[in-house]
């Protein structure tokens, strides 16, 4: 039966499109990545060139897919699953160089962007049904030039598009590879709208060169009681070390781990290694014939699912184009560094503080001192000053609260910068990381922030000032008497036009008035307010500057003062000098 399996995968394979790669089918780049400015292409000509062939594009599509850190041997593996599609003797010749994804030796990256195999495979399932089965490797992470972000996109995008990830790491599982693998599951299940089950499907822990077959031996029943140590959450874990693992467990339908064996030192150290198996460990070789089979036998292949429904090819090449909108855009968070998250968080925390003391100041300040000069105090009261000095100092006198009245502004704002400058010094001396520049600006942000703060406070006093309160219904209410009077003394001397228009604005005026309270008593049109409110400002002004120079205050004193030097005189000429 298994014989017959492996040469139905020759048989349905259907071959590559002719404009896509000529006559030999290999990979091909689907998702490239501009070095420049770091962003994202989807080849959309060569994806429907390999997905919409009439033979497959109406088929359940198999997505399976390597991903991990660079040079690590994500291609190398991939190799052997391209063998065991086409062959039946699929591990092949001792002295048979490997081909297939391109790969070598060495410490440089080759992979870049996304690529997949040009030939999808058609297989027979035991139910009689054909699935297409697609090949995909992607590019290295955490090479020389890819940022965080470029990493978390590729990651996400073959985790997103795949019915199958297999995570490759190297020796063991970190905690490290744990948090990169919830940044990176995060990152795409936020690209993923309307998700109502677990977003990804299948995810393989493959750890290559495990060097710990006595503890756990190779394979994948090892792998699956290393890979149920690492994930367990434990009440002794720190509460981060739980949410990462609980993370992991919300974002897999299935989870497993396959611990494969290192490959020899030829492998690892010889320049002319070509994939030749006779310099392949015998182990490795053994391994690698049980794990092909556990990830492409018929019996387990898993087509590609979203929402619970079956993905065809034809609808894998749309989910590609609108996952690849997503992150061209702007909309999604750009993922950070470690350092460049920790940093941010670290002045985030700095700046809130900060604002916090600058609230707490302007709403409670003791307005009176809590020291006691003891040695003016007779020894009989000292102890009852001391304790009406200590009640004091606990009721939190507030400057500017809610519940008190009105505060001069000049003290206001007096309060104001002092309590800025505390703000200002409490967050230049809290340690904070990222270095001066990238302080500066979480520093100019705060400023920024205190600023608003100020101008709420300010504006919260101003309302509490009664006569402020009352200023556009009394201008309005002077205004119409004003009118009235002007009007009367108009139509008196004959000027009846000019009277007309007087008394339509003083009808104006009274409605003003009336519109302004039902404002006020009903909370509603508040725009219309607003707008009173500044007329009534203009008007009040436009009088100020205009009829008096200097403050009303003073003129009061000066009237007063001009009434006692002239009190001598006859009461027509103190009229008109006040007058003049």
């Amino acid at each position: 039966l298994f014989s017959e399996q492996r040469m139905e995968h020759r048989r349905l394979s259907h071959a590559p499109p002719q404009g896509t790669m000529g006559s030999e089918p290999g990979p091909v780049q689907i998702v490239t990545v501009c070095k420049e400015d770091h962003s994202f292409a989807l080849d959309t000509e060569a994806l429907e060139g390999v997905l919409l062939a009439p033979e497959i594009r109406d088929k359940h599509v198999v997505v399976l897919s390597v991903a991990g850190a660079f040079r690590k041997g994500k291609s190398f593996i991939l190799d052997f699953m391209l063998r065991y599609m086409y062959r039946k003797d699929w591990l092949g010749q001792d002295n048979e160089p490997l081909t297939g994804f391109k790969w070598r030796g060495g410490s440089e990256p080759e992979t870049t962007g996304i690529q997949v195999w040009s030939q999808v495979f058609l297989v027979k399932k035991k139910n009689g049904t054909e699935v297409a089965v697609l090949l995909m490797d992607t590019q290295g992470a955490f090479d020389n030039q890819s940022t965080v972000k470029d990493c978390a996109t590729i990651f996400a995008l073959s985790t997103m598009t795949s019915s199958i990830q297999i995570y490759n790491l190297s020796q063991n599982i970190q905690e490290d590879d744990l948090q990169q693998l919830q940044l990176f599951t995060e990152y795409g299940r936020l690209a993923m709208d309307e998700i109502f089950q677990k977003p990804f499907q299948s995810l393989m822990f493959l750890i290559r060169d495990w060097s710990f077959p006595y503890e756990y031996k190779y394979g994948l029943e090892g792998g699956s009681m290393f890979l149920d140590k690492r994930l367990q959450v434990k009440e002794s874990q720190h509460k981060e070390l739980q949410s990462v693992r609980e993370h992991i467990h919300s974002c897999f339908t299935y989870i497993n781990c396959f611990l494969l064996p290192h490959p020899g030192l030829k492998v690892a150290t010889s320049p002319a290694f070509k994939g030749q198996l006779s310099d392949v460990a015998p182990e490795f070789k053994d391994q690698l014939r049980n794990l092909i089979p556990k990830l492409l036998s018929p019996e387990k292949l898993a087509e590609k699912e979203i929402n619970g429904n079956k993905v065809t090819c034809r609808g894998l090449v749309e989910f590609f184009k609108a996952y690849i909108k997503i992150y061209q855009g702007e909309d999604l968070p750009h993922p950070k560094s470690m350092l460049m998250a920790t940093a941010e968080a670290n002045n985030l925390a700095a700046v809130a503080a900060a604002k916090d003391q600058y609230y707490r100041n302007m709403e409670k300040v003791g307005l009176l001192s809590t020291h006691v000069p003891e040695r003016r105090i007779p020894p009989n009261y000292l102890d009852l000053t001391l304790l009406f000095f200590f009640f004091l100092s606990t009721i939190a006198l507030k400057v500017c609260g809610g519940d008190l009245p009105y505060v001069n502004p000049a003290s206001l704002e007096e309060k104001h910068e002092f309590y800025l400058q505390e703000s200002l010094h409490l967050f230049s001396s809290t340690k904070k990381m990222g270095g001066k520049e990238f302080c500066n600006r979480y520093r100019d942000q705060l400023e920024a922030e205190l600023g608003e703060m100020w101008e709420s406070f300010s504006k919260h006093n101003q309302s509490k000032n009664i006569f402020s309160a009352f200023q556009t219904p009394a201008v309005l209410f002077v205004l119409v008497c004003f009118l009235y009077v002007l009007s009367g003394l108009l139509v008196f001397i004959g000027l009846a036009t000019i009277a007309f228009a007087c008394d339509c604005l003083l009808g104006l005026a009274m409605l003003a008035m009336l519109t302004w309270a039902f404002i006020r008593y009903s909370g509603k049109y508040r725009g219309l307010g607003g707008a009173i409110d500044e007329t009534a400002g203009i008007i009040l002004e436009k009088v100020r500057t205009q009829a008096v120079d200097i403050p009303p205050s003073e003129t009061i004193v000066k009237m007063a003062e001009g009434g006692r030097s002239d009190a001598g005189k006859p009461a027509s000429f103190q009229w008109h000098t006040q007058m003049g």
